[in-house]
């Protein structure tokens, strides 16, 4: 008797928790909530709602990235102006110095230091400067590449003298991570640098401090060039072409589906969208039906 009697009572201990558990889900889903005996009506949050208050909060970050490519890539740090950056230095005139040469750099990267020290923000007096430019070409960080610059720590480490956690200085990059996944890891700690990036993802971007920038070519000019649009008031535009893409077509991974929708957009007039297929080591092997007449268009 003794033993029925314990039965019911966990039977009635279960139903009563049950009961408890799908009551306060299906009060959560319709909204309201019950306080001192008052109702209350709960705002529902879209996504759109939740990713702005994960923004705020900078909790916003790729899952597919683990914690060591994410902590590689910006440390982490919740970084704004007035924050991680220190406007002190930038008292009078706005002085951008530019570390000496101790390794070899790219063409590229060594163009971007010769705009900089050509122009009159540039100071060889650190003391002077209010920005700082790392010698350490960080402009291509993809594995593969042959301009990669690997021990990028240990260098960092004995070559920026006036590096202080990044505070007041500015990384180009133009390529990060590496096929197939592409991964934003820098393969060194970001700290409180401003980063000056090409191909931005939102998990990395931190706004109203790091700065997105145009992924140019390799050949891209130092000085020349047209005059700007606005610059010459010329409107309406007159182009020859409306809009210009070429590049590599990822055949398979991240990118792949973006790239592989362009030829339905070129009409070989004002649009021309060409792409290559020959990108990675087997290419070959997985390569689709257009990839013979893309190449051709490409090279052409």
């Amino acid at each position: 008797m003794k033993a029925k009697k314990r039965y019911l009572l966990v039977l009635f201990s279960c139903a009563f928790l049950i009961l408890c558990y799908f009551g306060g889900y299906r009060l959560w889903e319709s909204g309201e909530s019950k306080v001192n005996g008052i109702t209350h009506k709960k705002d529902r949050l879209g996504y759109l709602d939740i990713l702005e208050s994960y923004r705020e909060k900078d909790l916003v970050y790729s899952p597919r990235l683990s914690r060591k490519e994410r902590s590689l890539s910006t440390d982490s740090v919740t970084c704004y102006m007035d924050t991680c950056f220190d406007f002190s230095r930038c008292v009078g005139d706005f002085k951008v110095y530019v570390y000496p040469i101790q390794d070899r750099i790219s063409p590229v990267y060594q163009n971007i230091l010769n705009v900089i020290q050509e122009s009159r923000f540039y100071t060889d007096d650190p003391s002077q400067a209010c920005l700082f430019i790392l010698s350490l070409d960080t402009l291509d960080r993809d594995h593969l590449s042959p301009d990669y610059v690997k021990n990028m720590q240990i260098k960092l480490s004995q070559q920026a003298k006036y590096w202080n956690d990044g505070k007041n200085h500015l990384i180009f990059n133009l390529y990060s991570g590496t096929w197939p996944d592409y991964a934003e890891d820098l393969g060194f700690h970001v700290g409180q640098a401003l980063i000056a990036k090409a191909s931005f993802s939102l998990s990395k971007f931190r706004p109203q401090f790091d700065i997105s920038i145009p992924l140019f070519p390799k050949n891209h000019p130092k000085k020349g060039g047209e005059r700007g649009t606005l610059t010459s008031n010329n409107f309406p535009v007159s182009k020859r072409y409306t809009l210009v893409f070429k590049g590599k077509r990822y055949v398979h991974g991240i990118g792949s589906e973006t790239r592989n929708s362009l030829y339905h957009v070129h009409n070989n007039k004002d649009i021309i969208l060409v792409t290559t297929c020959r990108h990675g080591k087997s290419w070959k092997q997985m390569k689709d039906e257009r990839c013979e007449a893309d190449n051709k268009e490409f090279d052409r």
